[in-house]
């Protein structure tokens, strides 16, 4: 990633010898990043300020919008895609020192107070001096990571080869509303074949996986100011409205509330 937010070359934080390494990233013009599956020893909380950002991590995919944070605990494995006018930090914590932070991963709200907690914490060089306003910095960034709100920003995956080729494309297109028939008969499956696998394999009907997709995805886009009619289009709808509708029917208040009461 170009231009880093501060001058330090990157360095494996396993390898850094202090409880706490964050790093900033920020890229000056589009970019898109796929990240193999990895892990770290340390735990790893990723900042997202702006672009877009999944993490797939036991057979689930997280999508993190500006202004959240995904929690990913030490040693698990984890694959990273990012897209767009980057911008966030990655701040990786000692497993002794998080004992306060979610044994699971999560995606959490991020307050004014811990984005500039993690800002500050991004211009220490790696091999800071502890001690004193350092430690006292990191244990007050800490206590807010543990406290930040969790956000339900999980989409259950397939592990099925047929399964999961007819997820992805369901992720490149949202915008395609096809019914289970059509869907079923591009994986060379029954319409209810496919609605049982789905079910077995994601603990949720094929209406409800394709509903959290969008909501995700709206979640997003939204968070990183894109207009409502554009992501109503985007996910296929032919109206505002009808839009607006499903989001209140599964989150219970409509777009702008919701944004403004988690992301305002």
């Amino acid at each position: 990633i170009s231009e880093p937010l501060h001058a330090t070359d990157w360095i494996d934080p396993d390898a850094v010898s202090r409880p706490v390494v964050i790093y900033g990233f920020v890229a000056e013009r589009f970019n898109y990043i796929e990240l193999p599956p990895h892990s770290h020893a340390k735990g790893q909380f990723i900042l997202v300020q702006g672009g877009a950002l999944t993490c797939e991590v036991d057979a689930g995919l997280w999508i993190v919008p500006p202004r959240s944070a995904i929690w990913i605990p030490g040693g698990m494995r984890h694959a990273v895609r990012m897209s767009g006018m980057l911008e966030g930090y990655n701040a990786f914590v000692n497993p002794a020192l998080g004992l306060g932070l979610p044994p699971v991963c999560c995606t959490v709200s991020a307050t004014p107070l811990l984005r500039e907690l993690i800002t500050r914490g991004a211009r220490l060089p790696p091999l800071y001096e502890e001690g004193g306003v350092n430690s006292r910095l990191l244990a007050v960034l800490i206590d807010e990571m543990a406290a930040a709100k969790v956000e339900d920003l999980r989409l259950p995956m397939p592990a099925a080869p047929a399964l999961r080729r007819l997820a992805d494309a369901m992720l490149a297109n949202p915008a395609d509303r096809a019914p289970l028939a059509t869907w079923a008969r591009r994986a060379g499956l029954s319409e209810r074949t496919l609605a049982r696998r789905i079910a077995d394999e994601t603990g949720l009907s094929f209406g409800r996986w394709r509903q959290r997709l969008s909501i995700m995805l709206a979640v997003q886009w939204l968070a990183d100011g894109t207009p409502i009619q554009h992501v109503a289009a985007n996910l296929g709808y032919e109206s505002v409205p009808s839009f607006v509708t499903m989001f209140r029917k599964t989150l219970g208040m409509a777009p702008g509330r919701y944004m403004a009461e988690r992301f305002g």
